[in-house]
């Protein structure tokens, strides 16, 4: 079987080919132009030549014309194809790279990495677009793995419980002090919220919900999360307090997917703040947008943490462990929202024990009726 050249040698061939096709014109237009003009310049030099010494003349200017013109191709030949095979190089080199980094990365080796080469913008581009792209590939690879393993991990708590109080049952043994309906129907629970957790962040990271938004009153989208989180803060003893600024106005969002941010959040911070604690709502309007902040007296955050609350599974430390509660995947879900909204969610802390600030940002819209802006 005939083994295709490489790009490097079909560029030199490409080339080359160029090159010979414009000797091959030159050549062939001075053998057909150059006599005719110079015979012409001769006659009108010296009318009288005798016809042999023209002749002779003649001949010595084509033998003449032919070396020069021979020699002038093979030389600029032997340049063009040196610079040819140095270009094709060139330009082959990063060209080669990349198909092999390519096929590296097809292979699962998303480590793999390619030089820039500096051989104008869209070959750097091409190199920079291949990084990133390789570079994202191996976090989601990273992240894929995590999200297997935190969800086994997740699943095994609650099917463990389950398959004990099922073992138990076909026994005949009876939990002393335990209603095995109860534990049974919370563990369910547990795995229906980790099902819709899982299926929620997904299709809101991909940008798969329908998001119907209206203009509302920033006042109404707190009040609103508040009241249906305050029987749980009044169940643990933990204080609820709302603070919404009165030129606060209108946000452009979908009220129950903005609801379930809130919910998310005050959730969040009900499980890590001990009774007699207390959390407050507080909602601004500035140049920046409107900022809806949920703060809490609670467990607070380590600042090498702060940075992957809002990963999937992400435990920050002991304090703020499964033991808390939660499928691990609220905070995920509601950035992915505030983000499919136009806006962003951060997160601040001054450490273990110093309470958290979650930070919802949107674009504003416009003011309330009836309000007036300073």
């Amino acid at each position: 079987m005939r083994r295709q050249l490489g790009l490097p040698g079909r560029l030199l061939a490409a080339q080359t080919l160029v090159v010979l096709v414009g000797a091959a014109t030159l050549a062939v237009i001075a053998a057909v132009v150059g006599p005719a003009i110079f015979h012409s310049h001769l006659r009108r030099a010296a009318s009288a030549v005798d016809p042999g010494t023209a002749h002779h003349v003649e001949e010595a200017y084509a033998s003449a014309s032919a070396l020069a013109l021979g020699v002038a191709i093979a030389a600029s030949l032997l340049a063009a194809l040196a610079a040819s095979a140095y270009l094709a190089r060139r330009l082959a080199q990063p060209v080669t790279q990349l198909a092999t980094a390519a096929a590296d990365v097809s292979r699962g080796d998303y480590g793999v990495r390619v030089a820039v080469p500096g051989l104008g913008p869209e070959f750097d581009t091409v190199a920079a677009a291949f990084n990133t792209m390789a570079a994202r590939l191996a976090d989601a690879e990273t992240t894929r793995r995590r999200l297997l393993a935190d969800l086994g991990h997740e699943l095994r708590t609650p099917l463990a419980t389950i398959e004990a109080y099922v073992d138990a049952a076909e026994d005949g043994i009876a939990v002393e002090g335990e209603d095995t309906w109860t534990v049974l129907r919370a563990q369910t629970n547990r795995l229906r919220r980790l099902a819709e957790d899982v299926v929620a962040v997904s299709r809101a990271e991909e940008h798969q919900l329908d998001l119907h938004r209206r203009p509302i009153g920033v006042g109404e989208l707190v009040g609103a999360a508040v009241a249906a989180a305050r029987p749980r803060y009044a169940a643990k003893g933990v204080a609820l307090h709302e603070q919404v600024a009165p030129d606060a106005g209108l946000v452009d969002a979908d009220a129950q997917r903005m609801g379930q941010v809130l919910g998310n959040l005050l959730d969040n911070a009900l499980r890590h703040t001990p009774a007699a604690g207390h959390v407050t709502v507080h909602a601004i309007r500035d140049s920046d947008g409107v900022h809806i902040s949920v703060a809490d007296t609670g467990d607070g955050i380590g600042a090498r943490h702060l940075a992957h609350v809002f990963e999937r599974f992400y435990r920050a430390d002991a304090a703020r462990d499964r033991g808390h509660g939660g499928s691990g995947i609220g905070l995920a879900v509601a950035r992915a929202l505030v983000t499919q909204h136009g806006g962003r969610l951060t997160a601040a802390s001054d450490g273990p024990g110093t309470g958290a600030t979650f930070i919802v940002t949107l674009p504003a819209g416009g003011p309330l009726a009836g309000s007036q802006q300073c």
